[in-house]
């Protein structure tokens, strides 16, 4: 069955069968509102960024939560699995990005925006996290090199949107970096 999952100010994650729009699973555990929802590549987990810091992971099949993201110190706007499903991107209003592995340990932060990072997207080898601000700016990290990242500021904008459109890899959700 088909299914799609939401996110909502009243703040749950709901799953949907698609073909008929009936609800089948609600998801309670965040505090504040849940802004960002994602399946894992193999649609096992579903992972949700709240406004109360934190994202949670969740096991589809039983909603049961298997764990929680802690460590931002504002609300986390966006949530992403890169393409193998064992590594999670999380963007937040305190302006860093956070890698994180399945069991929820905190891998690495990136410094480097001026304002709240709003969306993120992995690259389809799983290697370079992209990272867009409320201000436009565009940051690309290379995992394996934190300390040099590149940079778009927004007259990239043409460019940027122009690769989204070519590019099958990039979800839907990302497409707003360029306002």
């Amino acid at each position: 069955t088909a299914s799609a999952a939401t996110a909502s100010s009243d703040p749950t994650v709901k799953l949907w069968n698609v073909s008929d729009g009936k609800e089948l699973k609600s998801f309670d555990g965040h505090t504040d509102w849940v802004f960002s929802v994602r399946f894992s590549p193999d649609g096992k987990t579903l992972a949700s960024a709240s406004r109360d810091k934190t994202v949670k992971l969740w096991n589809v099949s039983d909603g049961e939560e298997l764990t929680s993201l802690d460590g931002h110190q504002n609300t986390v706007w966006s949530v992403v699995f890169s393409p193998d499903g064992e590594t999670i991107a999380t963007a937040s209003a305190d302006q860093t990005v956070k890698v994180w592995n399945r069991k929820g340990k905190q891998l690495q932060t990136f410094y480097g925006h001026d304002d709240g990072v709003v969306s993120l997207s992995f690259s389809p080898d799983g290697q370079t996290i992209a990272s867009s601000d409320s201000s436009a700016r565009v940051i690309i990290w290379n995992l394996d090199n934190i300390r040099h990242p590149d940079q778009l500021q927004s007259l990239a904008c043409d460019w940027l949107q122009d690769y989204l459109k070519h590019n099958t890899n990039v979800n839907k959700g990302e497409r707003r970096w360029c306002r």
